[in-house]
């Protein structure tokens, strides 16, 4: 039985870059999930200080009147 050791190595070669690109971009998906809800998280405690910093700023405001 006669194998043709260069055709095997290029199917593995092959497999193996179709393999190593689906785990990465499965990777990179998941990254950008998990960012996206970091900077959403981020955002709205970013905007719960600030709505206490108006509501303080407000109060100054109506105690010097």
């Amino acid at each position: 039985m006669d194998v043709a050791w260069g055709s095997v190595i290029y199917q593995l070669v092959t497999f193996g870059l179709i393999i190593l690109f689906a785990v990465s971009f499965t990777l990179f998906i998941r990254r950008l999930l998990v960012n996206s809800a970091s900077k959403q998280r981020q955002n709205k405690e970013i905007g719960e200080k600030l709505d206490r910093i108006i509501e303080l700023l407000e109060e100054e405001k109506n105690q010097g009147k």
